[in-house]
């Protein structure tokens, strides 16, 4: 029984050492993370292999895991840049984006973790100052806004070629003009629609008028070829035509024949 706290001790350090070694020596990766080792006695950041993937994973004590978000994510970013004539736009942009997965540990390795301060951030600004440098604030605000999106988007892609960043997709949310400019654009935009809705209420008139030409023309055109066929001859048969139908009816009237002008039947009238 005096022995016992004697042996107790010892293995109690060792359970404690066991534990410290173990909570050392485990790492989990969460969904959509992925860990980059670093060998303290070796060479430093594992490049040549593929990262840890998401799970528990077991390492030495002595070496560190470094764990990155790898699915998309989104940066906010406002800026000022300037238009092609020299006026200040404030613009606000996303980019969607991710680490290259396979290239993790370089990615760790040449730029660390702050890779979006040091990074992705310099390059979206840089795209998109040359991108809206080529374009004047009538062109921002109206009609070229999803041509900068792309235009940026390429211009961010090739800065951060085999830099180990994956740009997805660059959003133009607003476009801010000083409040002058963007008065004068609208009152323009708003002259323009009045302009082209004067040319379509002009349009339809002259359709309108070309269509009532059309009509009377064609009127005209039927009556001509009516009155050339009523012959003489034609107006006497359907005169007597006429004749024959009234003198069947049921009311009395004399008819007669050939006392009429051009020698069609007279009708003196009703008894």
């Amino acid at each position: 029984m005096e022995r016992l706290p004697k042996v107790a001790i010892p293995i109690f350090i060792a359970v404690v050492v066991l534990i410290i070694f173990i909570s050392k020596s485990t790492v989990t990766i969460g969904s959509g993370e992925a860990g980059v080792l670093y060998k303290t006695f070796g060479n430093g950041v594992v490049t040549d292999e593929p990262p840890l993937n998401e799970g528990f994973h077991l390492v030495a004590p002595w070496n560190r895991v470094f764990v990155y978000e790898v699915r998309q994510q989104s940066l906010d970013e406002k800026m000022t840049v300037l238009s092609s004539n020299g006026l200040e736009i404030k613009l606000d942009a996303s980019v969607w984006f991710q680490p290259a997965y396979d290239d993790l540990g370089k990615l760790h390795k040449e730029k660390s973790e702050a890779y979006i301060e040091r990074l992705l951030k310099p390059a979206l600004r840089s795209a998109t100052r040359a991108v809206v440098g080529r374009y004047n604030p009538e062109q921002l605000y109206s009609s070229k806004r999803e041509a900068i999106q792309e235009e940026i988007l390429e211009e961010t892609q090739i800065l951060l070629r085999d830099q180990y960043v994956q740009v997805n997709e660059v959003l133009v949310r607003d476009v801010a003009l000083p409040p002058t400019i963007k008065d004068a654009i609208e009152r323009k935009l708003r002259q323009e629609q009045e302009s082209l809705e004067y040319e379509y209420r002009l349009t339809k008139a002259e359709q309108e008028a070309e269509r009532q030409r059309i009509d009377a023309e064609g009127k005209a055109r039927a009556n001509r070829i009516l009155s050339e066929s009523l012959t003489d001859k034609v107006l006497q048969e359907k005169g007597i035509q006429a004749t024959l139908e009234l003198a069947k009816s049921g009311n009395a009237k004399t008819v007669i024949i050939g006392s009429g002008e051009n020698g069609l039947p007279l009708i003196l009238g009703d008894n």
